[in-house]
């Protein structure tokens, strides 16, 4: 054969490989709770993850060209299935996760270290955001390839405290205020723990014995009866929503007189259907900067993400959806960082593509998303807080979640917006 044909013959095959090279499918893996104890919170958070990686898929073909290949499993909150998923996974060589649970996100750790593979959680521990492992506390492991989209656990508590104290004030409360954590004896409600009960006594309140309710719903007359016979004034509710919505409802019956105050996954709109009057005047974070039928110039995007798995467009999607989203594609975002000028689309490349953009708000999501910054060091990505209340006005036995809040009998109503200091001393905790 001569030299221009084997040119030419070499070129026709470069023509026919490279085209497949550029679909190659790139796996991502999606870890899911849709039937464990925080699947109530889990599926709409879940869902809004895996339409927009599909809506990726379908708008922008994926990242630099290849479609994403998206593994999703449903390991019902059990963290011992999501570490034996995760060795799947990397056999599948997956260069990026989307997370859940904080048991499980705590116990992959080490593992996603080591394998250098970009964890984006729904877990919003503390002890995740120590990149560097400069916190020096004791029990908290550098975290360099984990993050998550919000505020942490800690720090959502925190803000609410701050408003908690000044609530008081305006109420022309006398004494010190009484503060107490409630929740599972569980990594999840545990995380926020320490740290709460600090600030809690640091701001003058008297923290009273923390309070114990499952992760599961079910009858917690005793809890609510204790809540009351302490005179607990602020009270944190750290489970998810589908055992809250039990306490609320126990303590509505009891007659007990407390601010509750939600972790970000202890109250949404679904929730307040489910409890009805009982959840009138829950405070708790907010991640994104609007909430479902709200205008936002990102809205539109939403809207089309919310389109790949209810076509007609009715659907309304929940708080926890929307934050799923703004999530999912801070990872997408890093990972085009990572692939720009034909680069390899490695783990390490990935999580450098999170340190890219100083008040990073993902493209087409202003006004939705929140601004995030993350740094080698310091993974909060923000300390800025909204803190929302559920009102509830009337009957919600009857009607939609969208019926309702389209009605005004139910809505989610703006607090306020804490700004916290970033100080060396709170990161990790």
């Amino acid at each position: 054969m001569t030299p221009r044909k084997t040119l030419l013959g070499l070129a026709a095959a470069a023509a026919i490989i490279a085209p497949a090279a550029a679909q190659q499918r790139i796996p991502v893996g999606h870890l899911m709770d849709n039937s464990g104890a925080t699947s109530d919170v889990g599926v709409p958070y879940g869902q809004g993850v895996a339409d927009t990686l599909a809506w990726v898929n379908a708008s922008r073909n994926g990242i630099g060209g290849r479609p994403l290949n998206v593994l999703g499993f449903d390991y019902g909150y059990q963290a011992p299935r999501a570490v034996s998923q995760y060795q799947a996974w990397n056999r599948d060589r997956v260069v990026a996760i989307q997370g859940w649970g904080t048991a499980d996100t705590e116990a992959l750790v080490r593992f996603v270290t080591r394998d250098r593979i970009p964890f984006v959680s729904g877990s919003y521990s503390a002890a995740l955001t120590d990149a560097g492992g400069k916190s020096g506390r004791q029990g908290v492991e550098p975290a360099p390839y984990n993050f998550f989209y919000g505020p942490s656990y800690s720090d959502g508590l925190r803000a609410m405290l701050r408003w908690a104290a000044e609530d008081w004030k305006t109420r022309g409360g006398q004494g010190k205020p009484k503060y107490v954590h409630m929740g599972g004896n569980h990594p999840y409600p545990n995380s926020p723990k320490a740290a709460g009960e600090a600030l809690a006594a640091e701001l003058g309140f008297e923290v009273l014995p923390a309070i114990v309710f499952a992760l599961t719903p079910g009858d917690y007359t005793a809890q609510c009866l204790t809540l009351k016979s302490q005179g607990a004034n602020y009270a944190y509710l750290g489970n998810t929503a589908g055992s809250n919505i039990s306490v609320l409802r126990a303590c509505q019956t009891a007659g007990v007189n407390v601010q509750f105050l939600g972790n970000v996954w202890g109250m949404d709109e679904n929730a307040m259907k489910a409890a009805g009057a009982a959840a009138n005047g829950v405070v708790f974070p907010v991640r994104t900067a609007v909430v479902w039928g709200q205008d936002a110039p990102g809205m539109a995007t939403l809207r089309q993400i919310s389109r790949i798995s209810d076509a007609s467009g009715n659907a309304y999607r929940p708080v926890h959806y929307m934050a799923g989203a703004c999530a999912a594609m801070l990872m997408v975002e890093a990972m085009d960082t990572a692939s720009a000028s034909g680069g390899e689309l490695t783990g390490e490349r990935i999580r450098n593509g999170f340190y890219a953009r100083q008040d990073w708000v993902p493209k087409g999501f202003e006004g939705v998303c929140n601004p995030s910054t993350f740094t080698a060091e310091d993974h909060r990505g923000t300390l800025r807080v909204g803190l929302y209340r559920a009102v509830v006005t009337g009957d919600t036995s009857q009607g939609s979640v969208a019926e309702l809040m389209q009605s005004g009998t139910m809505k989610l109503q703006p607090v306020t917006v804490v700004e916290l200091p970033r100080t060396r001393e709170t990161l990790g905790w």
